[in-house]
């Protein structure tokens, strides 16, 4: 009879060698090489970087979102953030507008134009993970959202969580 925590006709997943979770390790910082590198060339020709990218993703997912969400959602500094946010609302990506109830807070959104950017990185990254999943076919799927969502810290799975629920379909 098989035991739902161990795979079929495999060795159990609680026992990996050393040298197993290695090759995991390595496989990992190398996809993550190639998930990036398509953005990161558009993210090149107009002098933007990752921090720039994560702020275009989370603002498109939840429009309206304030300055603090987005520190939370992020994980970085104030300083931080405001030095991309700044950086995206010269340069007529990101809209930023008083809260209606909390004047104290900022709202923002994407133009046109941030929409159009963070389109064109999120088609890259969609196209690449579109044609790894079909590769890999749907329990593989299934076991590689499993797997990254048993790696995040318990408040990040649950921050991670309720994005996920809010929008459309995922893996």
């Amino acid at each position: 009879m098989h035991r739902p925590d161990l795979p079929l006709g495999g060795e159990s997943l609680l026992f990996l060698t050393d040298e197993q979770l290695r090759k995991a390790i390595e496989a990992m910082f190398f996809a993550y090489r190639g998930f990036t590198a398509d953005p990161d060339r558009i993210l090149q020709e107009h002098g933007y970087g990752r921090a720039h990218h994560r702020a275009l993703h989370f603002i498109q997912r939840s429009p309206g979102t304030t300055v603090n969400n987005l520190l939370d959602t992020l994980g970085v500094t104030k300083q931080s953030l405001n030095r991309v946010l700044r950086t995206l609302i010269e340069q007529g990506l990101v809209e930023s507008s008083v809260g209606l109830q909390d004047r104290r807070e900022r709202h923002l959104s994407l133009t046109e134009a941030g929409q159009a950017l963070e389109r064109a990185l999120s088609d890259a990254q969609r196209s690449r993970m579109r044609a790894a999943f079909r590769s890999a076919g749907p329990e593989a799927v299934s076991g590689f959202r499993q797997v990254l969502e048993a790696m995040m810290d318990p408040e990040l799975r649950r921050r991670y969580r309720r994005i996920a629920k809010s929008g459309s379909e995922g893996p």
